[in-house]
């Protein structure tokens, strides 16, 4: 795949209220489209995360720690079932505004062993991309070959895409303006790093690591630099943008200046 290619990562939380069941953010879904139409850049993979949706029931039947008994099967089908509507708002919106979204189920082409991708099949993404259409994965509730089964990330999918793919930008739409110092939801005097290197992220997560004070069933945005390590190892950039914010991913997307932060090889 060609270097340019990009692949956009839409967070759970910038999609859907977090503080309330499927609570699609359907304002928010809308004008994002309208900035990724604008865009007009090709080619492009997008991946969202589970928000309200996916991870409401995933935790409820403890998906994510694996198969402990039949009692959560259905909790497993239901928490697919769930990101299947999310993942339809999200890619009817893209096509309403002219996008050529194509939804693909990553439970029907990726495992994971112990939580972590070891079987990627990226055939049918490469020809849609090849085709100018734009492939839109989910984090997913999958087959494990050590746990049964459990929660596989949008953030770490993402990743795996840009390696498996030779993209050139992950573009990461969270709901801060970018990776900070610290928690700037809990530290009031963190602040925006506009521009890091990986050895500057490693430090950065290091530290948040020992003092990190919350989690959800992902991971937070602790969780999302920590994935985007071995992207920036294989010479991928990343952005991190704030997707509640107007015309900001429009400029990421474009490669033009934008609040938010740059983090580079």
């Amino acid at each position: 795949m060609a270097r340019e290619l990009v692949i956009l990562k839409l967070g759970g939380s910038v999609i859907t209220d977090k503080s309330k069941p499927f609570a699609a953010s359907v304002e928010t879904i809308g004008r994002l489209s309208e900035e990724i139409a604008h865009a007009n850049f090709k080619p492009m993979a997008i991946v969202h995360g589970g928000g309200s949706f996916g991870h409401s029931v995933a935790a409820e039947h403890r998906i994510s720690k694996g198969y402990e008994g039949s009692g959560q099967l259905m909790g497993f089908a239901k928490t697919r079932q769930a990101m299947m509507q999310l993942n339809k708002l999200v890619t009817d919106s893209l096509i309403s505004h002219g996008i050529a979204a194509v939804s693909l189920q990553p439970s029907a082409f990726i495992i994971t062993a112990n939580g972590r991708i070891v079987d990627l099949n990226t055939n049918i993404i490469e020809k849609l991309l090849g085709k100018d259409l734009v492939p839109v994965l989910y984090g997913d509730a999958v087959m494990d070959e050590k746990m049964g089964f459990t929660i596989l990330s949008g953030d770490q999918i993402a990743a795996r895409l840009a390696i498996a793919l030779n993209a050139s930008r992950i573009v990461l739409a969270v709901d801060v303006d970018g990776v900070y110092t610290a928690d700037p939801k809990l530290d009031s005097s963190a602040k925006l790093i506009g521009e890091m290197r990986l050895r500057e992220l490693r430090e950065l997560v290091k530290e948040l690591g020992e003092n990190r004070k919350v989690a959800d069933v992902t991971g937070q945005m602790l969780g999302k630099i920590e994935e985007t390590v071995s992207a920036l190892e294989n010479g991928v950039s990343i952005a991190v943008v704030n997707g509640l914010k107007p015309g900001r991913l429009l400029q990421a997307l474009k490669n033009r200046r934008f609040i938010g932060t740059i983090i580079r090889p």
